[in-house]
């Protein structure tokens, strides 16, 4: 099992808490927060498969991704109220995931022969547009639409990543320094409130 698998996961866990943390708050039912957990985690992924004629999609050939996302339901309805007080946490996990679903967005639509803008924009659909599912679901204008750093600190991850492809055979170096560069630039935009508010 590679550390590339097991932060995917860790990732998939952490998206689907949120999704099923907004339902919650919606005050859905069992099934709505399942179904809000699930297109969270792993919409934006499907997306790009879909996208980029890679079917089927990503989590239907790994159960271990809808067992994660069941996972992610029980444990935020056990523990909803330690979750919740925990959002330093959750933010750190969701920005690793952020990072991490990017990269391997970017990674996957480059292997199957396409241009680097369009993996550039395929690396953000995978790591937001999970949460703009969940977003327009739950009836919220999504995150990336708002004035913060978001899909823009995917799309210059995703080019430091390229940039790196280009001159180093050290992949996986290569994306961890990549993730780095999302998940410094998503916490530093919240910490000082940058945005790209006109």
């Amino acid at each position: 099992m590679s550390w590339v698998y097991i932060i995917d996961i860790i990732g998939t866990l952490v998206f689907a808490i949120s999704g099923v943390l907004t339902a919650i708050r919606h005050k859905f039912d069992l099934v709505g927060s399942v179904i809000i957990g699930l297109v969270t985690a792993v919409g934006g992924g499907s997306l790009r498969d879909m996208l980029i004629g890679e079917t089927p999609v990503g989590w239907m050939t790994d159960i271990n991704y809808l067992y994660t996302v069941l996972l992610a339901v029980i444990l935020t309805y056990l523990f909803e109220s330690q979750i919740t007080k925990r959002t330093k946490s959750m933010f750190l996990f969701d920005t690793l995931g952020l990072g991490m679903f990017t990269i391997l967005g970017v990674q996957k639509t480059l292997n199957v022969g396409l241009s680097i803008p369009i993996a550039l924009l395929m690396g953000a659909v995978s790591a937001a547009f999970g949460g703009v599912i969940r977003d327009v679901l739950t009836n919220e204008v999504p995150l990336i639409f708002r004035k913060e750093v978001y899909a823009t600190a995917c799309i210059l991850g995703g080019l430091v990543f390229i940039a790196l492809e280009l001159f180093s055979t050290y992949t996986n170096l290569n994306m961890i320094i990549a993730m780095l560069t999302i998940m410094v630039l998503r916490y530093q935009s919240v910490k000082r409130g940058w945005s790209l508010h006109i």
